[in-house]
């Protein structure tokens, strides 16, 4: 069956609650992974999922009127992996084999490997280009469908992403939607540090999409501002909506210590995230 929008707010809260606490224990079994970067876009990927923005079969993973959501982030593979579960492409035990030799659940994303998986990522850069493939293909084969690519901050450093902004606007995909996980941090440290991005909002409208700011943690916002693009696809225009989130939302002592991006908590620093994430039911 279709997704509907058929949550509450409070309940699309607690969604976003649970996939926290999916990738906590998921990184902590592994011993490895990337828990900060799975938690700064939560609230995006619940109100896709569970907020009535994708059309989806999860009995009919490949069912060609689908909606389309490439994580091209693909470190953040824990909390794609999680929200496909909820929406109920595969069994929530297959969550556990995070990592493990031989799994389908890797470390990022290999398409063919899980239902629900459309693209293989991690070398960062290349989910926009995927994204724009499939809407361009999806325009010769007569299917209207959107194509959402959730993009990190670090990896709008690398040039890739900038030339298929330039094509996506030439070739007027208004039903491509970027949504970049603006948390401002990257692995080796502050994006302002590394190679700034700002002026943000100027580069991308300089670039011919229309963009859209939004607080990424609050899902009334996020839902909002999906609804608003959808409305705006007939224009032609891609459209990109810049999510400002905190790396590693939910929990502070992670919120604080950029370096989770690439490692897992231990025993005790997961059971202290545990009740942080429980005191927030």
């Amino acid at each position: 069956m279709k997704s509907t929008a058929t949550k509450s707010y409070d309940e699309l809260r607690e969604q976003a609650r649970q996939l926290r606490l999916d990738v906590l224990e998921m990184t902590t079994k592994a011993g490895s992974g990337h828990p900060s970067s799975s938690w700064s876009p939560v609230e995006v990927v619940t109100a896709l999922y569970f907020g009535g923005m994708l059309r989806y079969r999860p009995d009919e993973p490949w069912w060609p009127e689908r909606d389309r959501f490439i994580m091209s982030k693909g470190h953040a593979a824990p909390l794609l992996y999680a929200a496909l579960s909820h929406a109920g492409y595969f069994e929530r035990e297959e969550l556990w084999r995070l990592r493990d030799v031989g799994s389908p659940v890797q470390g990022h994303p290999i398409q063919g490997m899980m239902p629900g998986v459309e693209a293989t990522t991690g070398s960062l850069g290349q989910g926009l280009s995927l994204g724009l493939g499939h809407v361009l293909g999806g325009r010769l084969a007569g299917k209207n469908y959107r194509v959402y690519v959730l993009l990190g901050d670090g990896e709008c450093e690398a040039g890739q992403i900038w030339e298929a902004a330039m094509a996506a606007a030439h070739f007027k995909a208004g039903n491509l939607v970027a949504i970049l996980d603006y948390n401002k941090f990257q692995e080796t440290g502050p994006i302002s540090r590394e190679i700034a991005l700002e002026p943000l909002v100027d580069k991308w409208k300089s670039f011919g999409w229309n963009v859209h700011e939004v607080n990424g943690h609050d899902i009334e916002e996020v839902l909002s501002t999906l609804q608003l693009v959808k409305q705006l696809e007939a224009t032609g225009q891609p459209q990109i909506i810049i999510a400002h989130t905190i790396k590693g939302k939910g929990v502070s002592f992670v919120e604080a210590d950029f370096t989770f991006h690439g490692r897992a908590l231990n025993a005790e620093q997961a059971e202290l995230a545990r009740e942080e994430l429980d005191a927030t039911r």
